[in-house]
This record gives C-alpha cells, structure tokens and sequence, in this order.
C-alpha cells in the first residue's frame, strides 16, 4: 500500500441540530469545532440537521402532508377506472 495516500480515520461527535442527540463514532471528516465527551476527552464535532435519531422514517413519526387536496381529487377523477359500466 501507498503512504499517506488515506485520509486520517479518527474519533468524531455527530450532532444532530434537529434533536439535540449527540453520537461519537469514528470518520474522516474533520472540524475545527470541539466538545468534551463523556470519557473525558475533547474531539471534533460535526453539526448535522438530521440524522437516525430525528429523521422520520427512522423515528416513526412520518407525517403524509396532503396539500389542496391532491389524495381527493385524484381518487374522485379515478373511482370508476376499471369498472364496466
């Protein structure tokens, strides 16, 4: 394998804006902002608008938006599709 040819494999928090969660795991993205961890060392943190913990397919809490209506006019224009008359 060729030297210094890979970017550097380190400890990073992830913070989700969206709810507040924080989550340590390794990557090779960096950042000049820090934060003290649980065990007591500082490292790098990455601010992110949504990750596992806030998105809703993950959550559960998927919300079906209906905007003016689409869901009713599309089964009133289609309710006799496929019948015989």
């Amino acid at each position: 394998m060729k030297s210094d040819i890979h970017p550097s494999y380190e400890f990073v928090v992830f913070n989700d804006l969206a709810s507040g969660k924080k989550f340590l795991t390794r990557s090779t993205v960096s950042s000049d902002k820090t934060i003290e961890w649980e065990d007591g060392n500082t490292y790098p943190v990455i601010d992110v608008e949504v990750s596992s913990e806030s998105h809703p397919f993950y959550t559960g809490k998927q919300r079906i938006m209906d905007s003016a209506g689409r869901v009713e006019r599309f089964n009133a224009r289609f309710k006799n599709f496929g019948k015989k008359a």
